[in-house]
């Protein structure tokens, strides 16, 4: 399956900003986000495995101060980066939705799923 281009590798700054991008989530559209971690771009859906609403604290901005945690707004639940895995908070043990990503030729992409699919037709 082909990638959807996303944004230059360039864009996602070791534990910086993210990334966001329209996507459908189960034929709802949703938001999703790639953030780099430790050297790799990773994207979730922006939904919090607790309730169902977006996690970012300010557009884009889903870290914690200490920069090591995916932390939701709303409900404080704790996620890790590089797996999406609920460490802490109401929804302990859940996963984000991951949304697969690769880095090729200076471009990072993003790969539908059966679950995940792009949210405009081209």
């Amino acid at each position: 399956m082909t990638g959807i281009e996303l944004c230059a590798s360039s864009e996602l700054a070791e534990r910086g900003k993210a990334v966001l991008f329209d996507v459908l989530l189960w034929n709802e559209s949703v938001r999703a986000f790639a953030l780099r971690f430790e050297g790799r771009a990773v994207a979730y859906v922006n939904r919090c495995a607790h309730v169902p609403t977006e996690m970012d604290w300010q557009p884009g901005e889903f870290l914690d101060d200490s920069r090591e945690w995916i932390i939701c707004s709303i409900h404080g639940a704790i996620y890790d980066p590089r797996t999406g895995e609920c460490l802490g908070g109401p929804c302990l043990r859940s996963r984000l939705i991951e949304v697969p990503v690769m880095e090729r030729d200076g471009k990072v992409y993003w790969y539908p799923s059966d679950d995940v699919q792009p949210a405009f037709a081209d």
